[in-house]
């Protein structure tokens, strides 16, 4: 019968819904435990929970994403929803519009460029070149843009999840390191090279951060989807 049950629950969506909310909350309350330690980071955690959970279970991912879709689709709102910060604070955005403009030419270019130098460096196939080269873009983008280049958008969601956490991480201990104390400066570098992992975690330290960050998330996606097909 207990077997029976986990089988009906298995292939149940509203059992990965829950179980990803209940992940994200109980990932949420240990990072509170240390405030500012981004090695706690509530996403990290909840991924390598998940991920865990479904080795252990032998559940397929695609069985778990008819859950976790539901979740999926507020990324969308969740994204929109960082222009209520940026109308906010608007003259504070057009006073850095030039600074803003020149760092995401090259913190662009730099991401794209540097990426299919060492892929090439290191003999990757064509298709791998082109899963990593929108890495530092936001998710839905990367996937997108690698699908069109005929790379492997799961492979792509992978290093775009792996990027945004790296950069969550290192982002305070290296800004402090070269002291860089102006939040706008610290939130669009982290935006621009991390997405949406990275955005929330200037969120966490700063507003003015958390808002330059989105910005920059936002200007990045769509400059690279212009740009990557230069490079490949």
């Amino acid at each position: 019968m207990t077997e029976g049950l986990w089988v009906y629950l298995a292939t149940s969506p509203l059992l990965w819904l829950v179980t990803t909310l209940v992940v994200w909350l109980a990932a949420t309350a240990i990072a509170g435990l240390s405030p500012g330690n981004a090695l706690l980071n509530p996403i990290m955690l909840s991924i390598a929970v998940i991920a865990a959970i479904l080795c252990i279970a032998g559940i397929d991912y695609d069985a778990y994403f008819k859950g976790a879709q539901f979740i999926h689709f507020l990324l969308g709102p969740a994204t929109v929803a960082l222009g209520i910060p940026l109308y906010e604070k608007l003259s504070l955005v057009k006073s850095n519009l030039v600074p803003m403009l020149c760092a995401l030419v090259v913190g662009s270019l730099t991401a794209v460029g540097s990426t299919v130098f060492f892929a090439h460096l290191f003999g990757f196939a064509p298709d791998v070149v082109a899963s990593l080269a929108p890495k530092s873009t936001t998710a839905a983008v990367a996937m997108a843009v690698s699908s069109g280049l005929n790379g492997d958008p799961a492979l792509t969601a992978a290093v775009v999840v792996l990027t945004g956490i790296c950069g969550a991480i290192v982002v305070t201990p290296m800004m402090n390191a070269m002291r860089i104390k102006d939040f706008s400066a610290r939130g669009f570098a982290v935006g621009l090279a991390s997405h949406g992992i990275g955005t929330a975690r200037a969120y966490s330290v700063d507003p003015v951060a958390g808002l330059f960050s989105g910005i920059a998330m936002g200007f990045n996606a769509v400059l690279t989807s212009l740009i990557v097909h230069v490079f490949l």
